[in-house]
């Protein structure tokens, strides 16, 4: 398992971007940072001075600061025993304010983190936590192509060979985008969110049986390609057996949800059979699944026809 990131990491990437300056910093002493608890509970990870309900990472600016220094000597020593508890990650300063000396005193002597930033407290916050949220999310790889399909998420899956290559390809030509292709990672940046974006090394590209390694971006644009996008439809392709017949819903197609990191995604089953244009296949249930979210089922309004009609009917007979 892959360790998680140290405040360290998050100094080192975010050195510049928030003028940060350590003020105390073993790397050799460093816990990985953990995410927040999913829903409710403490300690969250970041977040102003709060000793009541404490954050993992305290942030002291100008309020705190001042709050801090008016305390007399035994206040400051009881405030000192809160703030240095066994599961406080770091203390960051913000605003370039200097950080009160039995503050940094009893950080040097724990070996905790101290940092101080020029930047204000409140975009200090905010950009950390955006930053540390996508650092901890939960992630997963899933096998098949990732796509922006009418500004939809959409991943085609299914065993080798059935052609979610080509398919990605005629959807990219038809003017959709590559996120990506083989091994899209996944993650959850936020408890009802799943956002799927490519491994490093295959950013751009797709492989199709018969042609190889082709590189989207350099042959349909930049706009044929998508760093990020939230997974919102799963395609599962599957040959069109006796078997899968037998099990489909003429009327309300195969719709359901799949779960991904504890996260439901609507997904369907698509069959697959010579002479099926699955690219418009695809672009017609995408159009589903989102007319489906405005309150829309055509399965619904036939069915309202059909009772309307026979309504109808009855009335004529009498």
């Amino acid at each position: 398992m892959t360790r998680g990131p140290t405040l360290a990491d998050v100094f080192d990437r975010m050195r510049d971007q928030l003028a940060l300056e350590a003020i105390q910093l073993d790397r050799g002493q460093l816990r990985p940072l953990a995410p927040e608890p999913p829903t409710g509970g403490f300690p969250t990870l970041i977040g102003h001075l709060n000793l009541v309900q404490p954050n993992r990472i305290q942030v002291f600016g100008p309020t705190e600061i001042r709050y801090w220094t008016e305390r007399g000597h035994l206040e400051r020593t009881r405030l000192l025993a809160q703030l240095f508890r066994d599961d406080l990650y770091g203390v960051i300063v913000s605003d370039g304010e200097t950080p009160p000396p039995d503050v940094v005193a009893r950080a040097r002597e724990g070996r905790v983190p101290l940092l101080r930033s020029r930047e204000n407290c409140e975009r200090l916050i905010s950009t950390l936590r955006h930053e540390l949220g996508r650092q901890l999310a939960a992630r997963t790889v899933l096998h098949g192509v990732f796509l922006d399909v009418l500004g939809v998420g959409v991943l085609l899956t299914g065993a080798s060979n059935v052609g979610k290559s080509e398919l990605a390809l005629e959807l990219v030509s038809r003017g959709h985008s590559l996120v990506a292709d083989d091994a899209p990672q996944f993650s959850r940046p936020a408890p009802d969110a799943i956002e799927g974006e490519a491994p490093e090394v295959l950013q751009d590209f797709l492989e199709v049986r018969g042609l190889g390694v082709l590189n989207i971006r350099s042959m349909y644009g930049d706009a044929a390609i998508r760093h990020t996008k939230r997974l919102r439809l799963i395609i599962h392709l599957e040959p069109l057996t006796s078997a899968l017949r037998a099990q489909l819903d003429r009327l309300n197609g195969n719709f359901g949800s799949n779960d991904v990191l504890g996260v439901p995604v609507a997904a369907m089953t698509l069959p697959v059979a010579p002479g099926r244009n699955l690219a418009v296949m695809v672009e017609a249930a995408v159009r589903t699944f989102l007319l489906a979210r405005r309150g829309y089922h055509a399965a619904d309004h036939l069915m309202q026809r059909q009772e309307s009609a026979i309504g109808k009917d009855g009335q004529r007979c009498d």
